[in-house]
């Protein structure tokens, strides 16, 4: 039996069984042992209820009673009376009907249970809160009692895995390692089986720091060796070397309407001098929101332009497109250079038009959606290409605009989500990074309040009182339509609402997905002219929208939003001298969570993405990034020591002259993630 053995060749695995585990993307022995525990609980002390105490406690007992209740909308509580010999307490669970199916009492079997979990005061009285649940029938196959607890998919149970691990246990002994043995030994890891055994069979808690050191120790190294492999042989491609026009820069600045942040001009320099090298650019713009990264693109494209080559930039909305094109015709006007917009709303005779033109080179800066990446555009000589919120486009989208040209363009990827230091280094380690950390001038701090649905009339007066001073307003809602089994507000409630009642003397105008682009871009731009007083719309608005008259924001169920995009939207206010206000509308009279309260407190993005990545982990920047499957099961992506030694770690990998095709698992799991940050 080796890792690629089938599922079914395990003794105890029948079909029913194999299903199960295929369903859940479970094939092969090596699947099964590679599928790591959440967590792990200690039953080595167990307390009989009349000797407990407050903290985390094991108990183990009979259940003498259960039932549930619903206690509003989307929230039921499990309650279940515990008894063993010396006397009885209460467990409660939350959201977690489940539990009276599996605990209903069986008065001619009583089943014995362990439960472990967190023992208080709360609700007026001592109780068991959200323990974890384990049949004593079943702890036999661990003999220890440091129980491995796996994520429950689709329906399989914790103890299938342990008795499936249990005949596994010799090969997992025997696993060939994963790392170069001198690595490991120059890291002080354990070897690749002792992980393995310290994950799925650990004796003491000390097992299991060692195995989760190893394990995130070698998640990282994967991550950050494609990166620095990326960054290597990106040096070796061929690119357009483009001189510095230092009087075309001089003058771009003189002519701007305002003056270039510190943090503009050191971006600017960075991508002018990355210009002048044979290789091709692939640099990381990331500025906070009104931060002026289109500006810096623009004096980009002025370069490119200024020595014969032509500029792509690639938006994700035909709104974000079109703004741009505004922008850049403006600022681009004083060099009689052309800009082109191509969005699906060009079509016939004009679309062929600047198809002609493009390929002719009389276009000299072309701006659109994925338009830009379609066979029939063909370019004349293409040598920078800016991509805006790159994370919305895959790999072979953004690949595919950079395979029309002779050699691969310049590329700037620019983001207004930001960064943490941290992410910079492993999932975009094989960029260089420039960051906008400033605001133009002019511009204050917006107000953000928190506030209960009691005090919602007095937010609308306040917004009120900013549409009288000849301001605009956004009301932003998640959901298009009603659903009855959510709490959370919809934009076409919240629409007509405001229209026939609360704001029925202003212009109101709804704006959601699911409208054809077409209406939104008309909307939009109506609310641009000033055309509407209020704006009510679904998430939409999140990137790019530019209205600098609007400065007051209601988030309806704000609490139910990430951090990161509270913040993006709170960045479609404030973008004038004009004092701007962000109400974050809590759906009920509950506490605010400390993602909102940070949110409350603070105008600064990056620190805003460190205090994401610490409360939530990566999956909310990953998540809105989009930058594929990354799976880190046991490594802290803010955890910034250990990302700086597994960077060295891989410096010194490439350095040493270490073959990494000799390593089969990692050579692969390495190739995946070059694919993922490429």
């Amino acid at each position: 039996m080796n890792l690629a053995t089938s599922i079914e060749s395990v003794k105890g695995v029948g079909p029913k069984t194999a299903e199960q585990l295929r369903r859940a993307g479970l094939n092969t022995v090596g699947d099964v042992i590679r599928f790591l525990p959440r967590k792990h609980e200690d039953f080595s002390e167990v307390t009989s209820i009349v000797d407990i105490r407050p903290g985390k406690r094991t108990i183990k007992a009979r259940v003498e009673a259960v039932s549930e209740r619903r206690v509003r909308r989307g929230m039921s509580v499990v309650t279940a009376t515990l008894v063993d010999d010396s006397g009885r307490l209460q467990a409660v669970w939350f959201n977690q009907s489940y539990r009276v199916t599996q605990l209903k009492p069986d008065s001619k079997k009583p089943e014995e249970f362990y439960f472990s979990g967190e023992f208080g005061f709360r609700y007026n009285r001592y109780q068991l809160t959200n323990p974890s649940v384990e049949k004593v029938s079943d702890m036999p196959v661990q003999t220890d009692r440091l129980l491995p607890v796996y994520r429950s998919v689709q329906g399989m149970k914790s103890q299938l895995l342990r008795k499936i691990l249990h005949e596994l246990r010799p090969l997992i002994t025997m696993l060939p390692e994963t790392l170069p043995p001198n690595l490991v030994q120059r890291e002080k890891l354990v070897s690749y089986a002792d992980a393995m055994m310290g994950m799925h069979f650990p004796k003491t808690e000390d097992d299991i720091k060692k195995a989760r050191a190893r394990l995130g120790f070698e998640e990282l190294f994967h991550l950050l060796l494609a990166a620095r492999l990326n960054k290597d042989a990106n040096t070796k491609l061929t690119g357009y070397a483009i001189p510095f026009d230092l009087p075309a820069v001089k003058r771009f600045v003189a002519e701007l309407p305002f003056q270039l942040t510190n943090a503009q001009r050191r971006a600017a320099w960075q991508i002018i001098q990355d210009f002048e090298q044979p290789v091709p650019m692939n640099r990381l713009l990331q500025g906070d929101v009104g931060s002026g990264k289109t500006v810096v693109a623009g004096i980009a494209a002025l370069q490119a332009a200024r020595a014969g080559y032509q500029s792509a930039i690639l938006a994700p909305t035909e709104v974000l497109a079109r703004q741009h094109a505004e922008t850049l015709e403006q600022l681009l006007a004083p060099f009689a250079l052309k800009v082109g917009l191509l969005v699906g709303a060009v079509k016939g005779a004009p679309r062929r038009l600047l198809y002609e033109q493009i390929a002719n080179g009389e276009v000299d800066v072309v701006i659109g959606t994925h338009a830009l990446i379609q066979d029939a555009v063909q370019y004349h000589r293409l040598g920078f290409v800016a991509i805006d919120e790159q994370h919305r486009f895959g790999v072979a989208q953004r690949q595919k605009l950079l395979d029309k040209s002779q050699h691969l363009p310049h590329l700037l990827s620019m983001t207004a989500t930001p960064i943490p230091r941290s992410l910079q280094l492993t999932v975009f380690g094989e960029l260089d990074v420039s960051v906008l950390d400033e605001k133009p001038a002019n511009r204050l701090p917006i107000k953000t309040h928190i506030v209960s649905p009691i005090s919602a009339a007095g937010v609308y007066q306040r917004i009120d009182r900013e549409i009288a001073k000849g301001r605009q307003a956004y009301v932003i809602c998640s959901l298009i339509d009603e659903c009855p089994e959510s709490d959370k507000k919809s934009v076409e409630a919240e629409y007509k609402k405001l229209k026939n009642s609360i704001f029925g003397h202003r212009r109101i105008a709804l704006l959601h997905g699911r409208m054809k682009p077409q209406e939104k871009d008309e909307v939009m731009n109506a609310f641009k002219n000033h055309d509407y007083d209020i704006l009510v719309s679904t998430t939409v608005v999140e990137v790019g929208v530019d209205i600098p008259n609007a400065t007051a924001m209601l988030i309806e169920n704000a609490d139910q939003f990430g951090l990161s995009q509270l913040h993006q939207l709170r960045g479609r206010v404030g973008r004038s001298q004009h004092q701007s206000y962000c109400y974050l509308m809590m759906s009920d009279t509950s506490k605010p969570s400390q993602r909102l309260r940070e949110i409350e407190k603070s105008n600064d993005g990056f620190y805003l993405a460190e205090v994401d990545l610490k409360l939530r982990g990566p999956g909310e920047i990953y998540g809105r990034l989009q930058h594929g499957d990354l799976r880190l099961e046991i490594a802290s992506l803010a955890d910034t020591r250990e990302i700086a030694r597994a960077q060295r770690a891989a410096d010194w990998f490439v350095t040493s002259g270490q073959n990494l095709l000799q390593y089969t698992q990692l050579a692969a799991q390495v190739e995946k993630y070059q694919r993922l940050t490429t």
